[in-house]
């Protein structure tokens, strides 16, 4: 049945990178199978056509999209708290969805305030996370009561949702969640929207269009990435990568959009020798991003978090795009056998793979036509809002003393 749904997103919603997307596509299913969604979240960000975004009271000297760990989060989870807090008041909903783990905090308050469940959109490790981006030492004197709390946290909510089975085993494993009240669903994609280049004049008019206006020079073979700019995310080992590539294939270019620190970036290309082969545009719209992904022959996954999922594998390969990624529990729980995998945080097996694709057009094409397959049949967000659907189902039967009923599955093979 429809409910009213209370989505807290501790984040600068909306601004075109992996969570956010998963955010925004699963508000929009739900909206689609009759379910009101209002959202909260920080001051800052795009609104969405169509999504009731109430955001907290304006911070003037931050305008920026907040992005990973930062000291300012403290005082804006206040603020969102507050907001949350007086909206749940309001609207009264029926039960609560939270991202991230400060989410799920604020979302246990508005949860016993009016009794009602609440569900925890799991994307990662919160001290995995402080680590990734250097806010948290693992040897430093917060670690351990970081971990004390992401253990609370963890324990709080009727259910939590991951996005690959490899982070629900984890929660099962190291922080002792109920098996039981764990579910994934998958990182999924608009397969209508993202699809294989078709040869069309229209297409090969705007590629050619998008080709000109990043400078890619004619004739140039494209390495493509979609992300955010980071150490963990793989950035520098793919720029070390293509140093390799480049020198060993000139006609290769990479174009690697996403933020922050896209000057960083270009300035270490230019150490590496390599900023004629390379383009770093920075922030692409997410309604852009299919068309700029069109341009590419293969596509690289280089992230080398162990908690957080990969959402780009699937644009990757409902574009029908052949991946070369870093071999991680997560890579190959997304890609199986259609992955192309380099040795773990080592540039030159990156290079090798990516060279041995280009060399071998038959070999990824194929790659790239069953990864198009593969994310038609698995990745839909329609499974992926059913699936979501009826875990709230489940969440209001275990409160009641209810049978549960099942939750649609994916099909694999």
């Amino acid at each position: 049945m429809p409910y009213t749904v209370l989505t807290i997103a501790p984040t600068s919603f909306f601004a075109d990178y992996g969570a956010h997307v998963r955010i925004w596509e699963e508000a929009k299913i739900l909206k689609q199978l009759g379910h009101r969604v209002v959202m909260t979240t920080y001051h800052n960000g795009d609104d969405m056509p169509g999504l009731d975004i109430r955001r907290s009271w304006d911070v003037p000297w931050i305008k920026r999209a907040m992005v990973g760990s930062s000291r300012h989060k403290l005082y804006l989870d206040v603020a969102l708290t507050w907001r949350t807090l007086r909206v749940a008041l309001e609207i009264r909903p029926d039960l609560v969805h939270a991202h991230l783990h400060e989410g799920a905090l604020i979302g246990a308050l508005v949860s016993r305030l009016l009794r009602i469940p609440l569900i925890f959109d799991y994307q990662g490790s919160l001290t995995g996370e402080m680590v990734d981006h250097r806010f948290l030492n693992p040897r430093g004197l917060f670690y351990r009561p970081m971990r004390l709390l992401e253990r609370v946290i963890n324990a709080m909510p009727d259910a939590i949702i991951t996005s690959t089975y490899n982070a629900a085993a984890t929660l099962h494993r190291e922080w002792r969640y109920p098996r039981d009240r764990l579910y994934t669903v998958v990182d999924s994609v608009n397969t209508e929207r993202f699809r294989p280049f078709d040869g069309s004049p229209a297409w090969e008019a705007e590629r050619q269009r998008l080709r000109a206006e990043l400078g890619i020079p004619a004739g140039r073979r494209i390495v493509v990435y979609i992300g955010l700019l980071a150490e963990y995310q793989g950035t520098n080992r793919l720029l070390e990568a293509a140093r390799i590539v480049t020198a060993r294939r000139p006609d290769t270019h990479f174009l690697i959009m996403g933020y922050p620190d896209v000057q960083s970036y270009r300035a270490l290309a230019d150490t590496l020798g390599v900023s004629g082969h390379v383009t770093l545009p920075g922030r692409i719209l997410y309604k852009d991003l299919h068309a700029y992904l069109a341009l590419g022959e293969i596509a690289v996954a280089p992230k080398k978090s162990a908690t957080e999922g990969a959402g780009k594998i699937t644009n990757y390969m409902a574009m029908g795009l052949p991946v070369v990624a870093f071999d991680t529990p997560v890579s190959r729980e997304l890609l199986g056998e259609i992955g192309v995998y380099a040795r773990f945080d080592d540039p030159v097996s990156l290079a090798e793979e990516i060279i041995a694709l280009l060399d071998d057009g038959e070999r990824a094409r194929e790659l790239g036509r069953l990864g198009r397959l593969k994310a038609v049949r698995e990745h839909s967000w329609e499974l992926g809002g059913q699936q979501i659907s009826a875990i709230y189902e489940r969440a209001f039967a275990r409160r009641a003393g209810r049978p549960l009923p099942p939750v649609p599955t994916v099909l694999r093979g």
